[in-house]
C-alpha cells in the first residue's frame, strides 16, 4: 500500500518523501527508501519508547498536551526530524478529514483543559469506566491528527500509559488489528458525534484481553 494511498495531503512537497522510495517513505534521517523496513522500525522503536516514557510518568502525572508531543519524539526522534512537532500540512484518511494543521494548537490546548484533565491522573475503577475515559481521551486525539505520521500509535501509547496509572498492565491491542480494523475506524467516525461507545466497547475488549494474557503468564 503506498504512503499516499494511506494519507493523502494537501500542499505536498516532493521532498518530503525519501528519494528512492517511489514516495512510498516520508523523509528520514536515516535514508530509508524500503516501506517495510521503515514499518519494521517503527515498530521496533515503538517498543523501545514504551519503556522509556513509563519511567516519565508516575501514577498521580495529569498528562498535558506537552506530553502528548514527548511521546512522539522519544519513539519516532531516531528516525524523523519533525517528530514531537505539530504537522504543518493538512491531512485526510480516504474521505474522512483530520483537523486543519492551522487548528492543532488551539485544538491540543482544549484536549489539555478537557479529555486530560477530566480522565488523568487514571484511577483505578471498573473496567467499563476506565474504558470510557480511554475511549474519549482516544478518539478525541486521533481526530486532531496532530503530528504527521505516527498519531494513532502515540494515541495507543497515551492510553498503555493511562492504563498503568490504573493499576493494568500494559494494554494488548490485537482486539482491534487485523478485520477489527473496520470497526476501530467506524468507532472514530462516530467520536465526531461525541459518540464514544462504540470506541469504549472495543476498549473494553482490549482490557479484557489484556488481564486475561496476563493471567496465563
Amino acid at each position: 500500500m503506498r504512503l499516499k494511498d494511506r494519507y493523502d495531503t494537501a500542499d505536498l512537497d516532493e521532498s518530503q518523501f525519501e528519494p528512492g522510495s517511489r514516495r512510498r517513505v516520508l523523509k528520514n534521517l536515516l535514508g530509508i527508501t524500503s516501506r517495510r523496513e521503515m514499518d519494521q522500525l517503527e515498530g521496533r522503536e515503538q517498543v523501545r519508547s514504551l519503556e522509556d516514557v513509563a519511567a516519565f510518568f508516575d501514577k498521580d502525572h495529569r498528562f498535558i498536551a506537552a506530553d502528548v508531543c514527548r511521546i512522539h519524539q522519544v519513539w519516532l526522534g531516531r528516525i524523523y526530524s519533525w517528530a514531537g512537532r505539530y504537522r504543518q500540512v493538512n491531512v485526510k484518511k480516504d474521505e474522512f478529514p483530520f483537523a486543519a494543521a492551522a487548528q492543532i494548537q488551539k485544538l491540543m490546548a482544549d484536549f489539555e483543559a478537557g479529555p486530560l484533565r477530566r480522565h488523568t491522573p487514571c484511577r483505578p475503577t471498573s473496567i467499563e469506566r476506565l474504558a470510557a475515559s480511554l475511549a474519549e481521551v482516544h478518539v478525541e486525539l486521533v481526530h486532531i491528527h496532530p503530528f504527521r505520521e505516527g498519531n494513532g500509535r502515540a494515541a495507543r501509547v497515551l492510553a498503555v500509559l493511562m492504563g498503568l496509572q490504573a493499576g493494568l498492565p500494559a494494554l494488548v491491542f490485537d482486539k482491534i488489528s487485523g478485520r477489527k480494523r473496520s470497526q476501530y475506524f467506524a468507532a472514530v467516525q462516530a467520536g465526531l458525534d461525541r459518540d464514544y461507545d462504540p470506541m469504549t466497547n472495543l476498549f473494553t475488549a482490549v482490557i479484557e484481553r489484556t488481564l486475561l494474557v496476563h493471567e496465563k503468564t
